[in-house]
């Protein structure tokens, strides 16, 4: 019979209490982001407690930053699961350092806090940037869409709406009438001092619905209205506008609201198939794939989102990048003529891959000289690396982080907790690099 190592009572007392620093190995990725939560400014996340008073002290800010931060980098998300790894994980009980923060103190400092994770992202951008991980040399701009915390058939088109509030209408007339009828033969059956202005059940759902419905009309409505306003705005301002009286703008029949989440939209997804999303944009540095901006967008297409990327890369690290690698979807003349205003070398598909790229016209000069670029030896080597930078960062999102929907609902959630998803990804990515501190 084999012999083995003699092993501990699992329930044998330690004579001296352990260290927290044997639990983990040095180069754990739970040190290193306790290391760099000490390097970010959280003046302003400070800010907002209050300095004395009466009531339960709050948990401290960044160790709650920290224990937000490593659930993201290995793929919890959920606040109750992230709770429940407290008692579970090693490493998660290192970052809390004795504290058991419930998931709703964990929800609800995530959710005071998404506009500081942004502007927390491009700390830790410009701490890569200083590490000599952001060169901003070459970057790489792409979209994917990521899944909203609402569904699809949660969704009710404009022209559904104003069936179904006609359908309403006429219901709540027919059972309002029934109710008056029904009151008038209990008051004589049961007398004038009976009750009976209990709305009934039926028309109490039917009245609901119909308030439901109207909020998403009037949304829709307004949210048509002030995308033509703005695309008016936008030919004034070329010249282009005409001079006849602008009209209200209808949604088309088409046109849908979501019930559950209004700023999403239904976007096409991978498989040929549609999914409330949003569509997430980033901007990838070329020497060490770190992400250098993170943008949300409700448009499903990624055109006219190149240069507000470019600009976010921009602001991020205070560099203005050398060369710009963007796939077809991006290709518009606008932003290839700002590209080229500001020295960029761009290289921007013109075409699918794989298919032939349909000449642009003769007023598009921009979009001309890109695909004669792209037609150069030098013009297909430089594009080619676009796959290798920007599409294996989304792969991580999605594989590695496991992170392939959005927790909280509305643009501005969505926006924090993607910044907090690219820091996570960074913050990963510099300790797979070994960033020292």
């Amino acid at each position: 019979m084999g012999t083995f190592r003699k092993q501990d009572d699992r329930r044998q007392g330690f004579l001296l209490p352990p260290s927290p620093s044997d639990w983990l190995p040095k180069n754990h990725l739970a040190w290193f982001i306790i290391d760099a939560v000490e390097q970010l400014d959280i003046d302003t996340v400070l800010d907002k407690y209050r300095p004395s008073g009466k009531g339960e002290q709050a948990y401290p800010p960044r160790a709650m930053l920290a224990l937000l931060i490593y659930s993201y980098c290995t793929g919890t998300f959920a606040s109750r699961k992230i709770a429940a790894q407290i008692e579970d994980s090693i490493a998660f009980r290192v970052i809390a350092a004795g504290l058991s923060p419930s998931h709703r103190t964990i929800c609800r400092f995530r959710e005071d806090n998404l506009d500081e994770f942004q502007r927390l992202f491009v700390q830790v951008v410009q701490l890569a940037k200083e590490a000599g991980l952001v060169k901003m040399g070459t970057i790489a701009i792409d979209g994917s869409k990521v899944k909203a915390n609402a569904s699809k058939h949660k969704a009710m088109s404009y022209d559904r709406m104003l069936m179904e509030e006609k359908k309403l209408r006429s219901e709540i007339r027919k059972l309002t009438q029934a109710a008056r009828e029904q009151d008038d033969i209990d008051d004589q059956d049961f007398g004038p001092d009976f009750r009976g202005d209990e709305l009934p059940q039926e028309l109490s759902d039917r009245k609901t619905r119909l308030q439901t419905i109207q909020a998403a009309k009037k949304r829709l409505e307004e949210r048509k209205a002030a995308e033509a306003e703005a695309k008016r705005a936008a030919e004034a301002k070329e010249g282009e506008a005409s001079e006849t009286k602008s009209e209200r703008v209808l949604p088309q029949p088409r046109d849908q609201e979501n019930f559950t989440d209004p700023d999403s939209r239904i976007m096409p997804t991978a498989g040929n198939s549609f999914a409330q999303s949003y569509n997430a944009q980033i901007a990838v540095d070329a020497k060490a794939q770190i992400v250098v901006a993170a943008t949300v967008s409700q448009k499903p297409k990624d055109m006219g989102l190149l240069m507000p990327v470019v600009n976010t890369a921009h602001e991020n690290t205070e560099s203005i990048p050398k060369r710009v690698l963007a796939d077809t979807g991006y290709k518009n003349e606008r932003d290839l003529q700002q590209l080229e205003d500001l020295g960029i070398d761009g290289y921007v598909s013109i075409g699918r891959e794989g298919k032939i790229a349909r000449p642009p016209s003769d007023e598009c000069p921009c979009s001309q000289a890109m695909l004669k670029k792209l037609k150069t030896k030098r013009g297909r080597a430089r594009y080619r690396r676009r796959k290798a930078i920007v599409e294996p960062v989304f792969g991580w999102v999605k594989q590695v982080l496991g992170f392939r929907a959005f927790s909280l609902r509305g643009l501005r959630k969505v926006a924090g907790e993607w910044s907090l998803v690219c820091m996570a990804l960074n913050l990963r990515r510099m300790a797979a690099k070994g960033v020292q501190w």
